[in-house]
């Protein structure tokens, strides 16, 4: 069984060789975090249907009353 050392070491050098420009075999957890969007699924929903809601009701108002 390899030792922390050399653990470690051999991060260091996968972490390396990625930032130089070989590709990983799959994104780190940094790479993850960084892509994702701050605004979660459920809100963005939310946030589109008040808006989207209130732009049909308006036009509705608009054009029957």
């Amino acid at each position: 069984m390899p030792t922390e050392f050399e653990l470690r070491q051999r991060n260091n050098k996968f972490a390396n060789d990625v930032r130089s420009g070989k590709k990983a075999v799959k994104p780190s957890r940094q790479d993850k975090l960084a892509h994702r969007s701050p605004v979660g699924l459920w809100a963005l929903g939310l946030v589109v249907f008040v808006v989207i809601g209130g732009v049909l009701f308006e036009l509705v108002r608009i054009i029957f009353l």
